[in-house]
């Protein structure tokens, strides 16, 4: 009787041992720490980038929880990116979030292994970052903010809004390899509008006064900026001065008509971010980068300034 007794406790203990085992496995993986490096131009966590944090929210990540994330900016220019880059390989994190094509490059120059989510970038593709859209290879996949038909729908929303538009200037950072491929893009795109493109690359603020009285001088109906650090840092010049000429600014992203620009179009950047949340979470339940397509923008949004549309006398159709 106790033999038979023991082994029936021997199997309870075994029986209740397998049921706890796996549940101690969860609890292993439920108490992980993750790291997350961001890595981005500017000096602060933008609004947009809040919306990074709430795709991870909503997947189940949250900072102090299971995720650390380790913010790093480079500030006005890119020429520390590839410093921070490195940095947050040392750190060792699981992921790196590197947002727009500068920060994207300096992250692969930094790392082969670690896993590499873009976005915000041009074109990852003729920029070097990934083979293809379908097929990224390498340890890099994410979110590019570039699609054919955007240079296209751009120059037809501003002969839509400022009809009388012939010469349209375009100003660019010349130190953004992205934006160069946009500058390029929307060149192949202006003849079939009727617009001839006179483009003005700066690449620090002292080059401004120099764009602007070129500007001046070719006559321009219009001014398409190309945002980026360097544009959106120094935006109030930019717009103060055109305010003073009476000259019309166009832009990709909302900030720009926010802030006293005419109109912006282009992708939903909160939803990119959010967007890179997805692919963070993939990468951190073992996905590879090479498996996981590049996506493009499916959000585009079009801002029109109506108080700026009122002072430049422009009726919106």
């Amino acid at each position: 009787m106790t033999s038979v007794m023991n082994r029936l406790r021997f199997l309870c203990v075994f029986a209740l041992g397998a049921l706890t085992m796996p549940l101690v496995g969860e609890a292993q993986q439920a108490g992980k720490v993750y790291r997350i490096g961001v890595l981005s131009p500017g000096t602060a966590p933008p609004g947009p980038l809040e919306a990074l944090r709430q795709g991870l929210h909503e997947l189940g990540y949250d900072e102090g929880r299971n995720i650390a994330i380790e913010w790093r900016f480079a500030g006005a220019t890119n020429e520390r990116l590839r410093e921070l880059a490195e940095e947050l390989v040392r750190l060792k994190v699981d992921v790196i979030v590197a947002i727009n094509t500068q920060a994207s490059l300096a992250a692969k120059r930094a790392t082969t292994t670690t896993p590499i989510v873009i976005a915000r970038v041009s074109d990852p593709v003729r920029t070097g970052l990934v083979a293809s859209f379908a097929r990224p290879g390498g340890n890099i996949t994410g979110l590019s903010n570039f699609s054919d038909e955007l240079s296209g729908k751009r120059l037809e929303l501003i002969k839509e809004i400022v009809p009388m538009v012939s010469r349209l200037a375009v100003l660019w950072n010349t130190g953004n390899l992205g934006i160069e491929v946009s500058v390029r893009e929307m060149e192949q795109a202006s003849p079939q509008f009727g617009v001839q493109l006179h483009t003005h690359g700066v690449s620090t603020v002292d080059d401004f006064p120099v764009a602007f009285a070129r500007v001046t001088r070719e006559r321009a109906s219009a001014l398409f900026v190309f945002d980026d650090v360097l544009i959106t840092t120094h935006k109030r010049q930019i717009l103060d001065w055109a305010a003073k000429v009476r000259l019309p600014v166009m832009s990709q992203y909302a900030e720009l008509a926010e802030a006293g620009g005419l109109m912006a179009y282009g992708p939903n950047i909160p939803d990119i971010y959010r967007r890179a949340a997805y692919f963070v979470d993939k990468i951190l339940k073992g996905a590879r980068p090479a498996d996981l397509p590049v996506e493009q923008p499916t959000q585009f949004e079009l801002l029109i300034n109506l108080k700026t549309a009122k002072a430049l006398s422009l009726t919106i159709p």
